[in-house]
């Protein structure tokens, strides 16, 4: 019982790594999935802001002779990190409740606490544990449910279930409280521990820079330890001295690697200018501070979200907010402080997909859980016999709690079934044939899945995909030049013109933004017709819905857009041209989102433009073979009621 009570912080991080081992995604997800995939695998290097630590830690662990699939290894790797976050959770959280005496304001606030202990009666709540020794069976219970409450959330989940930089960031973050906390309640000799503190901090800065947010909190616990005086000041000195060489070391990997010209070499930051606007993410820097408006409206989503994110739990949470107060004043102001720079910070970045940018604020309400459930004992009054009524009383809804959380988000985290992105890919790389050209702009669907396919997995490695955002970047020529040689070759001259135009652009002076308009124009159009000979041409149909409806891209003269079954294929005949019959295989989750909803409506709406081409040459029976495959693999999509009668028939 003793080993139990000595190691039972660990339990809750293996019950979570069984949990994301049965939800773990099989393949490649949405957004950058696979793009990061590709970049651990081939040691590329990614969007802003790099993540050159996650780069080489996940490139060592795909190399491991695993009996699986890169991606499936690299998945399987996020769920570790998330795991291992439990576990560095579970270390802290024994650490503030063994010692909530340190997290006091003063001396004379705990001398008084004690008195007031003494003069209750015990039979009362025993508020004055924020002073003493928490029982030690109340302890486990509180860190194994807090752990828990934070692993089955549904941000923090979702993040163990395939390749992510924010698996790593929940890792290092929570290594970095660790070390914090840890820095903290030493008395002796501490400088080696804040020397660890500023290491980890080190190495979180090398993987996300939001780890910034850890900073204030940081602060307030290392002037409450050591003054606002010159020997504090002297320290943080020589904490300096590991963080910064440590961060330009790792970083350094950047430059060296942009140097060999990786297949997947984004911003080539081979400069000491592009790599300072590629770590800064200044590409990004257009959506943060963007307007009040917009920090409004993440804000409310916050707020309107916490319920989904913790789901029943999320009362604990807040009743933890106030319980940390009583028991734990520093803690609860240096987890107050986390809480709010993390909110303040990300509702000013006007981005969709906003909830990780919120994941210390939700790692920050899962100490205040801890806090929550030590207190919620204490109102029970909780008596570690088995057979007090308490007893069973404080188990039996604290499991109520966690079991009830952990079935609300199960069905938005598990992936386990999702093989809709890799099948959608796959499927349209396969129908272009063995020599295609591809423009369009489905990053989160369609190119960063591919970016995996093609260079990891070599699947269909003559078809060149150009993403049409990308195209006004600088570095991304070098990166389809390596991709696809020969590519640009045709457009030489419109590129250097383009590239000199765009100078100015990404130095931050004035720019001539009518001329680089009208070269990118140029360049998509040059791109079609220099290969319309050499390759089979194809566009996504969100340009067809979006840029050419609206009169903003238009094909070279003589060209028009034929439907096939994913894409349009560009031609420059007006005869009938056949497609391939629809033999392909999506599958779709039970549980959909809006990424899998796109895909469907993607694909249902080309088969349905295809049935149509199909009439306009009197082909009934084609068209109703694109129609019944809609009808069969896609039932969310709406028929047009006019084709669906055709069915019928």
């Amino acid at each position: 019982m003793s080993s139990f009570k000595k190691y039972f912080y660990v339990i809750p991080a293996q019950a979570a790594f069984i949990v994301y081992l049965i939800t773990l995604a099989p393949g490649v997800l949405q957004i950058d999935s696979g793009e990061l995939a590709a970049v651990q695998a081939t040691l590329g290097i990614a969007h802003p802001t790099g993540y050159p630590l996650f780069t080489i830690v996940g490139y060592l662990f795909s190399i491991l002779p695993l009996p699986f699939t890169i991606i499936y290894k690299l998945n399987l790797l996020a769920a570790i990190f998330c795991a291992g976050g439990i576990y560095l959770f579970a270390l802290t959280s024994r650490e503030l409740l063994l010692n909530v005496s340190s997290f006091q304001t003063s001396s004379k606030k705990i001398k008084k606490d004690k008195i007031k202990k003494q003069r209750r009666n015990k039979s009362e709540i025993n508020i004055a544990e924020s002073v003493s020794e928490i029982p030690q069976i109340k302890i486990v219970i509180s860190i194994t449910a807090a752990s828990l409450i934070l692993a089955f959330s549904q941000t923090y989940w979702l993040q163990s279930t395939s390749v992510e930089v924010y698996s790593l960031h929940i890792f290092l973050i929570l290594l970095i409280i660790f070390s914090l906390v840890k820095a903290y309640l030493k008395k002796e000799n501490d400088l080696v521990h804040w020397l660890w503190f500023s290491g980890a901090l080190a190495l979180g800065f090398s993987n996300h820079m939001t780890t910034l947010l850890i900073l204030p909190g940081a602060a307030y616990l290392f002037f409450m330890k050591n003054g606002f005086n010159k020997t504090a000041f002297k320290k943080i000195g020589l904490m300096l001295l590991i963080f910064v060489p440590l961060l330009v070391l790792i970083y350094s990997y950047l430059p060296l690697r942009a140097a060999q010209n990786p297949v997947i070499n984004w911003g080539n930051p081979i400069d000491f200018e592009r790599l300072m606007r590629h770590i800064s993410g200044k590409q990004y820097q257009v959506w943060l501070f963007s307007s009040s408006e917009a920090a409004k409206q993440q804000l409310i989503y916050f707020f309107e979200n916490l319920f989904r994110e913790f789901n029943i739990g999320i009362f604990i949470c807040i009743f933890g907010i106030v319980s940390s107060y009583l028991i734990s004043k520093r803690a609860f102001v240096f987890l107050l402080i986390s809480l709010f720079s993390t909110i303040l910070y990300s509702i000013n970045y006007d981005i969709a997909d906003i909830d990780s940018y919120f994941l210390l604020a939700y790692i920050s309400l899962g100490f205040f859980s801890l806090f929550g459930i030590v207190k919620l004992l204490s109102i029970l009054k909780f008596n570690s016999s088995v057979n007090n009524y308490s007893y069973k009383v404080s188990a039996i809804l604290i499991a109520v709690f966690v079991l009830l959380q952990f079935y609300l988000n199960l069905g938005k985290a598990d992936k386990s079934d999702t093989y809709t992105f890799q099948d959608y890919t796959k499927a349209v790389l396969t129908s272009t044939g063995n020599n295609a050209l591809i423009l369009s702009y489905q990053w989160d669907y369609l190119i960063s899945p591919s970016y995996y396919f093609q260079f990891v997995e070599g699947y269909k490695r003559n078809t060149a995909i150009v993403d049409k955002e990308l195209l006004r970047r600088s570095w991304y020529y070098k990166q389809l030049e390596t991709a696809y040689p020969g590519i640009l070759s045709g457009i030489k001259n419109d590129v250097d013109l383009f590239l000199n135009a765009l100078k100015p652009f990404e130095s931050g002076d004035e720019y001539n933004s009518v001329l680089l308009e009208n070269l990118y124009q140029r360049i998509m159009a040059g791109i079609l017709s220099s290969n319309i000979n050499k390759k089979d041409i194809f566009i996504g149909p969100e340009i067809f819905e979006v840029e050419m409806q609206q009169g903003s891209f238009k094909l070279p003269d003589g060209y028009t857009l034929i439907p096939d079954l994913f894409l349009f294929r560009v031609t420059n005949s007006r005869e009938y041209f056949p497609a391939a019959d629809p033999n392909f295989k999506i599958r779709l989750p039970e549980t959909k989102n809006y990424y899998i909803n796109m895909i469907e409506n993607f694909t249902g709406s080309m088969l349905v433009r295809r049935a149509v081409y199909e009439m306009q040459f009197d082909k009934v029976e084609r068209a109703k073979l694109y129609l019944q495959k809609v009808k069969t693999d896609l039932p969310d999509y709406k028929i047009p009621h006019g084709l669906e009668s055709l069915l019928a028939d």
